[in-house]
């Protein structure tokens, strides 16, 4: 049975040792963190299979199944579940092996309460947005439509706009920037109204010469020109039943929006070649990213056509406008990048989704969309984004001090790697993690 959306997520907790389990117990309560603690490995799998919102935390060596085998068993029931290890005896490569199996973390005994809480919450963290992805393509399957993401006041009042008038046979003229996610709004249109179990037909108004838009659009009869070996339906008459998507609409030549204007007025299409008036019932979604009221009184588009296709209009924000939608959309991507080319989806640490949120995105989602790819893949960033990705100023003025402090620990203890994590207050694995990120060999600075 799953858990109620109101039950805060929380951690299944796994430790033989009673005395061990109190007080980790305690220490994560005192945090504000659900805890559900058991002393083998077989209970907190069968309290796994209950509660989907929780993170595992284990100790390795435990009676019957051991700490590796829980978190192998559990990985095959959720492969994103987070598993944080706890392991003693200074058994490092154990350790490093298990996190390259698919462990989340892992932290060494004796173990400070502070870097348990901040490991464990960081997990949560990440369940919590493995989770909502989960529930994003679930609204997905169960709609048969594009999910819109954001949790800004535009994307709520876009929303809630677009579920008062999907299911209604208005037109829609779509605004929006290059990127802003025109056509999935239209696909939302379809999906989430009457007519979705029949075409959506797009077509992009600029991208078509205008010697054979008009064909293209309104479709011929054989023989209507050169080349017309057959009779063949156009756009418009293909969606009929459906939704017709006019992208870039601004660039339809001026000549054949007399003729568009005339289909919506009396749904009714006439193909090149033909003396016969053929029914048409489409809704038409219309999406531009030019002022079309200017436009209109600059004369480079129809007034009469502009104001018959704004019956409903929507105005999509530019991320620029909408920054706290971006840690969302960018995870959303990741999971989606590394599904589609099978890839483990890499975390996302705080401060990179501060400095993309920093960033201007003239190309808005798609850019975002692309650059969640190549964090993925593993790419180097556009120039654009490479920004986003660099350490800030602060970052390497913070990694040098941290260096420096590391290297006067060494000194101090003459290279004892122990004597230094402890003289640092962090666990080994953590120095030898930031041995490798600063370039440090700590034989150097033995007697």
């Amino acid at each position: 049975m799953k858990p109620s959306p109101n039950v805060r997520a929380g951690v299944i907790y796994v430790e033989d040792d009673p005395a061990v389990r109190m007080a980790t117990l305690q220490s994560l309560e005192l945090a504000g963190l659900p805890v559900q603690a058991y002393a083998d490995a077989e209970s907190a799998l069968t309290a796994l299979r209950r509660d989907e919102r929780a993170v595992l935390l284990s100790d390795v060596r435990l009676p019957g199944l051991s700490g590796l085998e829980l978190m192998e068993q559990a990985l095959n029931q959720d492969r994103e579940l987070p598993v944080i290890l706890v392991t003693g005896h200074g058994d490092i490569a154990m350790a490093v092996a298990a996190t390259r199996a698919g462990a989340y973390d892992f932290i060494e005994k004796p173990y400070a309460p502070g870097r348990l809480i901040e490991t464990v919450q960081r997990a949560l963290d990440k369940r919590r947005l493995t989770l909502e992805n989960r529930e994003l393509r679930a609204s997905l399957a169960r709609s048969n439509g594009p999910v819109l993401i954001g949790r800004s006041p535009a994307m709520q009042a876009l929303r809630e706009t677009l579920a008062n008038v999907a299911d209604t046979d208005a037109d829609v003229l779509i605004h929006g920037e290059t990127g802003t996610g025109k056509e999935m709004v239209a696909q939302a249109l379809h999906a989430w109204s009457r007519r979705r179990e029949r075409h959506f037909v797009p077509l992009n108004c600029a991208g078509l010469p205008e010697s054979i838009f008009e064909s293209e659009i309104f479709g011929h009869e054989a023989g209507a020109f050169t080349g017309a070996l057959k009779r063949r339906i156009g756009k418009i008459e293909y969606a009929s039943g459906g939704t017709l998507f006019l992208d870039e609409i601004e660039g339809m030549p001026l000549a054949l929006q007399a003729k568009l204007l005339r289909v919506l007025q009396q749904r009714v299409v006439e193909r090149l070649g033909s003396n016969s008036l053929v029914p048409v019932d489409c809704r038409v979604v219309a999406a531009t990213k030019d002022d079309l009221a200017l436009a209109s009184r600059e004369r480079r588009f129809r007034e009469d056509l502009y104001y018959r296709l704004n019956v409903v209009s929507l105005r999509l924000p530019p991320l620029r406008e909408r920054r706290e939608d971006i840690p969302d959309l960018f995870q959303w991507f990741v999971e989606q990048a590394a599904a589609r080319f099978d890839r483990p989806a890499p975390d996302t640490p705080p401060a990179l989704l501060g400095r993309l949120q920093a960033q201007t995105w003239p190309g808005n989602v798609r850019e975002l969309r692309n650059a969640a790819e190549r964090y993925v893949l593993g790419v180097a960033p556009d120039d654009g984004e490479a920004a986003a990705y660099a350490p800030s100023a602060l970052d390497a003025r913070v990694d040098a001090y941290e260096k420096q402090l590391i290297e006067q620990a060494l000194l101090s203890t003459q290279g004892q790697v122990m004597q230094a994590a402890e003289l640092l207050g962090i666990p080994r694995k953590t120095l030898y993690n930031k041995f490798a990120k600063h370039g440090i060999d700590p034989d150097g600075y033995r007697a």
